[in-house]
């Protein structure tokens, strides 16, 4: 295969791989093709680069760009730990980032979920590089219009219950008012990680961050997919589910978490899980050191993308 640059351009097919050096070319996601034609593929991949709902350091606008800047080191070789080219047989865009006016924050819901429910309407399955985790509010909404009331599978160190009057744009309430409006089935969500405390659990299964610490990979897999029962689910990962020592460059880092490798091998034991959209969010590489937290959002994506791969090959 002669070697090219600037695979994001120069692509000529949406499962090729790219022969880019990692050091080197034009930074979309694992260095698929920036295209705003997403029909007939597999996944896409999109940014929104949105900050203003934090409650404490802000910065996370920066996400998208640094998970994308990490995912240069996936190279092309067969991903670990699902020995395969991911896009061997997977068509996979990166759709580049949703525009919106940071002045008027209040449109902001509105824009994510009008353009989520476009790109839903030509893709199965849509995966988000945050911006903070407000932007999973208005994204949870066009996939349940998809797909009716999902199964939440959430890591976070924080509940994000905590309750609001409908029209707040903050990223600690999206999961309460998801529940109330339907959008969520309580019974069938679950929390992992979790090291803070919400007056109220909106009836969601919550696993501690010290439940973690004690529990196998296998046995956190295990209940994940007990609990949703085979449900449509939505995974959404909060990098602050993991310990700082591993995700530093977050708003709200939360002592006491999970490394980076426990919760990996959590991630890549779904395969049973029924997943039709996912995010990575709270990302702020302000706060970052050598890439540990773009390097570890990009990883997490990276697992989302293995483990659409796995299931497109079952059906296969």
């Amino acid at each position: 295969m002669a070697k090219t640059i600037d695979h994001a351009f120069t692509a000529k097919t949406l499962t090729s791989a790219a022969t880019d050096p990692t050091y080197a070319g034009t930074l979309s996601f694992m260095r698929r093709k920036y295209t705003k034609q997403v029909k007939g593929t597999d996944a896409v991949v999109w940014g929104i680069p949105f900050d203003a709902a934090t409650s404490n350091r802000p910065g996370a606008r920066f996400g998208p760009q640094a998970i994308r800047r990490a995912s240069a080191i996936f190279d092309n070789d067969p991903q670990y730990p699902f020995g395969r080219d991911l896009f061997a047989e997977m068509a996979v865009v990166d759709y580049g980032d949703c525009l919106l006016d940071y002045g008027n924050h209040w449109k902001t819901p509105s824009a994510i979920e009008k353009e989520a429910t476009k790109l839903l309407s030509a893709t199965d399955f849509l995966l988000t590089l945050g911006g903070d985790h407000f932007i999973t509010w208005p994204l949870l909404k066009a996939h349940a219009a998809k797909h009716g009331p999902l199964a939440m599978v959430q890591f976070d160190a924080h509940q994000d219950t905590w309750f609001d009057d409908g029209k707040r744009i903050d990223h600690g309430s999206f999961v309460g008012r998801a529940v109330r409006d339907g959008i969520i089935d309580p019974a069938k969500s679950i929390q992992v990680g979790i090291r803070t405390h919400a007056p109220d659990d909106c009836g969601v299964r919550i696993v501690y961050g010290h439940e973690v610490e004690d529990m196998s990979a296998a046995a956190i897999a295990e209940t994940i997919i007990e609990h949703t029962q085979g449900a449509p689910a939505y995974l959404t990962f909060d990098i602050d589910c993991l310990d700082p020592a591993f995700a530093p460059g977050t708003g709200t880092p939360v002592a006491g978490g999970p490394s980076s490798s426990k919760i990996l091998s959590v991630l890549q034991r779904l395969q049973a899980l029924d997943i039709r959209g996912a995010d990575v969010v709270e990302v702020a590489p302000a706060y970052d050191h050598a890439d540990i937290t773009a390097i570890a959002g990009a990883t997490v994506a990276m697992y989302m993308l293995g483990l659409r791969a796995e299931a497109l090959a079952k059906r296969r």
